[in-house]
């Protein structure tokens, strides 16, 4: 297959990155020390379709591919890791509600979610139950009018910030979804971690103690709730991979200016070799993990029965891949590198938590090696 990207994909792109370059790069400094994204910046994303990127058009999302949407958080990406990977979550559960959401969920919750006056977050990770996602505590017992969800989810982008949360809790069918809506008097949230990066999107642990919710507020079948979980993280690891691409390509390009400019023994230091090596590298490095990532996401989109396996593979290479060249670009700035007017330094912090993130990395090896292990069997 071809994927070189068509007219309309290259538009779906530059649009992205436009509006990321004028919106988002000024200020994601600013934002980073503020802890914060304004909440202003939301609607105008929403303005292009990018807060139902795979929402289908009858439901008032913008029905793009998986593999367009990589494209939107790849271009967001040269602007801000953190501000393009929250919004990846936030389409995460658009997607949930739009596909399992009761017909009164999606009237009351969707509308506003498409133009993001309402703002969602994913609540799965828990304290004790981070790669071990079946073993998770959090429980929903039956109430008079629905539901009472109890227990503590934890590392939740946009707790305390969001407006309805997307909840995963143990029933008496297995594991269930539901969405829980600010105001709820038994929720609350913990103290705003202090990271290493995405720093402009708080984070805090989302409480229940007994939050009651109403029974159209469960997302499709009680006991499916892991099945959507999971399908949601496949397309999440496409996401997230993406991201890492796009970041590591706005370091790389930043890092040739640089060298270009930069002097040392009567040349600009572009001109030795041993520096074009590792320039070379990093280029072969991003096109090689862009194209598995493009592969991964084609499969996803056409229904491979290995897709989850390939999404997989894209959010380790990826993930890895650009972690490795915003190092290298770092070292490539020397001092100023470490300096954060340069704002390398910003991306390889941003970077670093994409390889535990949507499944850690070696659960992104277990599952391939299962599958490798599965067709011999």
């Amino acid at each position: 297959m071809d994927f070189a990207l068509s007219q309309e994909q290259t538009a779906i792109f530059d649009m992205a990155h436009a509006f990321g370059q004028e919106h988002i790069a000024p200020h994601a400094r600013t934002w980073e020390t503020e802890g914060t994204i304004p909440k202003s910046l939301w609607p105008k994303l929403a303005e292009l379709g990018f807060a139902g990127l795979y929402v289908s058009e009858d439901k008032g999302g913008a029905g793009l591919s998986r593999l367009d949407a990589t494209l939107v958080f790849e271009a967001l990406s040269h602007a801000c890791a953190s501000v393009a990977a929250f919004l990846s979550i936030h389409n995460m559960c658009t997607k949930m509600i739009a596909d399992y959401g009761s017909n009164d969920l999606q009237k009351r919750i969707l509308p506003n979610a498409l133009t993001m006056e309402t703002i969602l977050s994913y609540c799965l990770t828990e304290p004790g139950s981070g790669s071990d996602a079946a073993a998770m505590k959090t429980k929903a017992t039956t109430s008079n009018d629905g539901f009472a969800l109890t227990g503590t989810k934890a590392f939740i982008s946009g707790g305390g910030y969001s407006d309805a949360y997307i909840v995963m809790a143990r029933t008496d069918d297995g594991i269930s979804a539901f969405l829980i809506e600010n105001g709820c008097d038994s929720l609350s949230f913990g103290g705003l971690e202090d990271k290493m990066g995405w720093k402009s999107q708080p984070t805090r642990q989302v409480q229940m103690d007994g939050c009651e919710v109403p029974v159209e507020n469960l997302l499709g079948t009680p006991g499916q709730g892991f099945k959507y979980a999971m399908a949601g993280l496949d397309g999440g690891r496409l996401n997230i991979a993406a991201c890492s691409i796009g970041a590591a390509q706005s370091a790389l390009d930043q890092t040739l200016v640089y060298m270009s400019e930069r002097k040392a023994f009567g040349q600009s230091i572009d001109q030795f070799q041993g520096l074009q090596f590792r320039l070379a590298d990093m280029e072969i490095d991003l096109q090689s993990a862009r194209t598995f990532l493009r592969h991964a996401a084609w499969k996803f989109d056409t229904g491979a029965p290995d897709a989850t396996t390939f999404c997989a593979m894209a959010k380790k290479q990826c993930t890895e891949v650009g972690s490795r060249v915003a190092d290298q670009c770092l070292q490539l700035h020397g001092g100023y590198g470490y300096l954060a007017d340069y704002g390398i330094e910003k991306i390889v912090r941003d970077l670093r938590v994409h390889q535990i993130l949507e499944g850690t990395n070696e659960i992104m090896r277990l599952i391939t090696a299962r599958h490798l292990i599965g067709r011999r069997h």
